[in-house]
């Protein structure tokens, strides 16, 4: 804008140009003639100030071994109860600050780092995710849980359930009942759940232990490491005809057993191909894969110009599903002669 401002001057003056483009005309004097940087000017100690004997007593102090590890108030309180004053809260911490030891000093337990699971399935009933969201009752601050268990692979809803509370009796029933409902070898199976109340609660981890399911939890705080259970649920929220509340318990099942028959046979999911995942649960899917090549290669030999990259080729099938699949880490090392 300045730049404007100098190649208008010459035609119709500084005052008009200014006014015309928003500019003050201080700033535009201030940006003509830059003042020199002045160098900065020392501070004067104060006369207030500790000298360096009282700064090294200060400093020997906090690093004593009583108070290595105590906050500078709790010393200065200490000292205080004690009948002794050697600074001001403040002036110690500027003291740690010339020091660079103005971080956490406190002993404090530190929590150890959740590992990231990493989580792999080339087939259907090798990795379940379960979770439970709500959907919102007749009345103010009434729900209904929604408790919904995935296959990852194929997407299949292999169980569900509704409920007027969240319990871990209901979610063990509901995870003995699919498990004995899709006939599936328990110890080839892994069931992934975040860490909410009775996805970590002991019925349910006594269940999983008995069947010899093993069982995978989230990181605290980490929602896509669920990100298939997240994932169906937005896609239950965002249809069309999703109300905003469910007048009763039995409008609530109604809507979704509607919703998961539309979900398991007839939607098509772009994580398996764009096959339903009725399709890929059942092994149906590598038939109707043929099914499609037949029709496009039908498509491409009436009308080749119409295919200009080639002979089309349906969408691929999935052969593995993960949660967090593993980071590619460079084992090139560089040698140094």
């Amino acid at each position: 804008m300045i730049a404007a401002v100098n190649e208008l001057s010459p035609v119709i003056g500084t005052k008009p140009a200014c006014e015309l483009l928003g500019v003050k005309r201080a700033t535009l004097y201030r940006r003509r003639s830059p003042q020199p940087v002045r160098p900065a000017t020392p501070r004067r100690p104060q006369h207030r100030a500790l000298s360096e004997p009282e700064r090294a007593a200060v400093l020997g102090v906090l690093h004593s071994e009583r108070f290595c590890d105590v906050a500078p108030g709790e010393v200065v309180a200490t000292l205080l109860d004690e009948g002794t004053y050697l600074a001001s809260e403040r002036t110690m911490y500027r003291i740690l600050a010339a020091q660079g030891e103005s971080g956490e000093r406190r002993n404090q337990l530190v929590h150890p780092a959740h590992r990231r699971p990493e989580l792999l399935a080339t087939g259907p009933h090798q990795l379940w995710t379960w979770d439970i969201t709500k959907l919102l009752g007749p009345a103010k601050w009434t729900y209904y849980y929604l408790y919904v268990i995935l296959d990852v692979f194929s997407r299949y809803a292999v169980g569900w359930m509704i409920a007027e509370r969240e319990l871990a009796v209901l979610a063990q029933k509901l995870i003995k009942e699919s498990i004995a409902k899709q006939t599936v070898d328990p110890n080839k199976l892994t069931i992934h759940a975040d860490r909410g109340s009775s996805m970590t609660s002991k019925p349910v981890a006594l269940l999983l232990s008995d069947l010899g399911v093993t069982k995978s939890h989230s990181r605290p705080h980490v929602s896509n490491d669920n990100c298939y259970s997240e994932s169906q649920f937005k896609t239950l929220k965002y249809r069309p005809d999703f109300p905003d509340r469910f007048g009763s318990m039995q409008d609530a099942r109604a809507f979704c057993l509607s919703f998961f028959a539309w979900y398991n046979e007839d939607h098509r999911h772009s994580g398996i191909g764009m096959m339903t995942p009725a399709a890929v649960h059942y092994g149906r899917a590598q038939e109707l894969q043929v099914r499609r090549q037949t029709v496009l290669s039908a498509a491409y030999a009436a009308h080749p110009e119409r295919f200009p990259k080639g002979p089309p080729r349906p969408w691929k099938l999935p052969t593995a599903a993960w949660i967090n699949p593993p980071e590619i880490r460079s084992t090139t090392e560089e040698v140094t002669h």
